[in-house]
Parts: C-alpha cells; sequence; structure tokens
C-alpha cells in the first residue's frame, strides 16, 4: 500500500521504536527502516555513557535493529566491534523476536585526550579493528559469523561492505542519531536520544543484474579503474535516493519512518508493510547467571566472594544478582 499523507489506510504509523518493511517494486528494491525513540533513551540512560560513546553505541543499536529484524528464524544476532580506539569494544544483540540491549566498554583517559583532540566521530573513536555480524540459531546450530574490517570507515560504509562479502547483495545503509533538549511536562530540561536508520537492497528477478563494483583488491580487470564495472541503472537510482537523507530527516518524530519512506520513492510507488516493535529488554536471568558461577573452579568461586556473598552484574542491563555463598560453592 502506497503512503499518502496525513492516513495510511487501514493502519496508523508505526511510530517510534518500530521496524518497517517496504518495498520499491520499480526499482526492485526492498529494505527495513525504523525510528528509535524510547527504547534507545532506556539503554543509554542507564549507562549514563559520556555523549560520543552514547552517540557510537546508538548507532550500532539502529544497526542491529535494521538487521536483526529481517532474521526469518528464531535466533540471536550479535554486532560486535573489538578495536584499539578508546571505545575498545561495542556489543549489541537483537534476539527473535523483539528483544534488544546493548552496552560499550572504553578508557576514560584515551576518550578524554580523543574529546580534547576533536577525534570523536564513531569511527575515530573505534580506531583500527573488526566488526563482526554473528547469528545465533542456538546449541544445536552452527553459528555462522561474518568479519569486516575497520578501516577508518562509518558503520554504515562498514555495513555495506559486509553485505557485499557475505551476503554479495548490493545494499546501502544510512544511520543517523541526535540529541534532543527540551522539557518536560513539568517544565524541567529533558535530554533524550533519537536515532533512526534504512537499509536497502537491491534485489531483481534476474540475479545477474545485482552487479556492483568489486571489492578494493578484488578480481577486477587491472586496466579498468581497479575493476570498477557499471551499476544497474535502477540500483544507481536507489542508491542516489537514499544517500540524500539527512540525520535530521532519519530521527525527526515529525517526520516518521512512513513519512520519510514516501518522501524518498514516491515517484516510484513505495509500498509499506506491518511494522515490527522492538524493546529493551535483557535475557539475562538469576538461573543463567548462577549456571556461569556452577562452571567456575572452586579457586574462582571463593575470591568472588566478599561478606559471604557474590554480586554479579549484568553488563548490558546493569541488575545486580546476589548469590549466598552455599549456592554456589561445589558440593
Amino acid at each position: 500500500m502506497t503512503e499518502t499523507a496525513p492516513g495510511l489506510g487501514e493502519f496508523d504509523f508505526a511510530g517510534d521504536d518500530h521496524v518497517v518493511p517496504f518495498q520499491v517494486e520499480e526499482l526492485d528494491v526492498r529494505g527495513r527502516a525504523v525510528q528509535l525513540g524510547p527504547m534507545l533513551d532506556a539503554i543509554l540512560e542507564r549507562h549514563n555513557y559520556p555523549l560520543p560513546v552514547a552517540r557510537l553505541v546508538a548507532e550500532t543499536v539502529v544497526l542491529t535493529v535494521l538487521l536483526g529484524t529481517s532474521l526469518k528464524f528464531e535466533g540471536k544476532l550479535i554486532v560486535q566491534t573489538q578495536s584499539d580506539g578508546p571505545v575498545d569494544l561495542v556489543v549489541a544483540d537483537f534476539s527473535t523476536p523483539d528483544r534488544v540491549r546493548a552496552y560499550a566498554r572504553y578508557s576514560d583517559e584515551a576518550l578524554a585526550a580523543a574529546e580534547q583532540g576533536g577525534r570523536t566521530e564513531p569511527h575515530q573513536l573505534l580506531g583500527n579493528g573488526i566488526l563482526a555480524f554473528t547469528i545465533d540459531q542456538g546449541a544445536h546450530m552452527q553459528r555462522y559469523q561474518g568479519i569486516v574490517e575497520l578501516d577508518g570507515a562509518t558503520l554504515e560504509e562498514i555495513a555495506g561492505v559486509y553485505f557485499r562479502q557475505s551476503e554479495q547483495i548490493p545494499t546501502k545503509v544510512r544511520l543517523g542519531v541526535a540529541e534532543l533538549l527540551d522539557r518536560d511536562e513539568n517544565g524541567k530540561p529533558r535530554h533524550r536520544w533519537r536515532a533512526g536508520g534504512m537499509v536497502a537492497q537491491f534485489l531483481p528477478d534476474a540475479l545477474e543484474r545485482m552487479r556492483q563494483p568489486d571489492l578494493p583488491g578484488g578480481d577486477g580487470d587491472e586496466g579498468d579503474d581497479e575493476g570498477l564495472f557499471e551499476e544497474d541503472d535502477l540500483w544507481a537510482e536507489a542508491k542516489v535516493m537514499v544517500e540524500t537523507i539527512d540525520t535530521d530527516e532519519l530521527t525527526d518524530p515529525m517526520v516518521g519512518t512512513e513519512r520519510l519512506l514516501y518522501r524518498l520513492f514516491h515517484e516510484r510507488g513505495v509500498r509499506v508493510y506491518q511494522p515490527q516493535a522492538v524493546y529493551d529488554r535483557c535475557s539475562c536471568s538469576r538461573e543463567k547467571i548462577r549456571n556461569v558461577l556452577a562452571g567456575l573452579g572452586s579457586d574462582d568461586i571463593e575470591s568472588s566472594i566478599e561478606d559471604g556473598l557474590i554480586k554479579v552484574t549484568c553488563e548490558f542491563c546493569s541488575t545486580t544478582y546476589r548469590f549466598e555463598a552455599s549456592e554456589v560453592r561445589p558440593q
């Protein structure tokens, strides 16, 4: 159903924290788009990250949500960076059908130096390392993992490289993060986070049309401008459209996901589908933590006991679990 303002026929606008699948049939393009609000706020607020770190985590959450909601089976998508920058670890995971969690690890000293030097863009905070995409279908299935080098590119660019390498699908990703400073219903100053994103993929019926520029160092002809060859005209048109989106459009609550899709693709005809809600929900539990402790050796258990208790705090949701020593000591 093509969007027409102000309504969407039989169902309302998706609103925040809902992923909207879409299709542009004339361009052979399919994708998903999202705006995150309260869910993202909850994740970032509990950790009280410095602003540059919060932006990086927000971008990673958007990317994870866009990719995770495409899973057609029960499982988990984990997006994780490991690098040598001020923020040496970022992890976000999506558990089907709708649970999201994330956290980051950073050096206060290295971050302060980066801020003083004006090096606070997400790719500068990460530095050199890898970005891993892991798909976990459960204990009885083998994990799949795709790894892309962090080479100073943005997360948008790195995600595109991942799809070209691992999925061989021409893909364009846009991510945006914004801070909102306003006042609550009592007139008190309020700080909120918003983020938005879109992934568009070229999926023609004729697979031979899915040609795209070779990756650097590929097997293209040496005399052909680093092996580049011509893209399909429809995909080139779709990419240009997606590239015109700015951060304000991705994050503005007054625009909304469906209205943004209409702005981009109305001349070609865009069809939107039932939105999928996503929630800030951690998968930790007392039982899972107890099972982890049960796998530790006696020395590790004893060294962790303080005042007769072992305390374990989940890095994702900051929940602290307390166990009596007698509960976890080997029998």
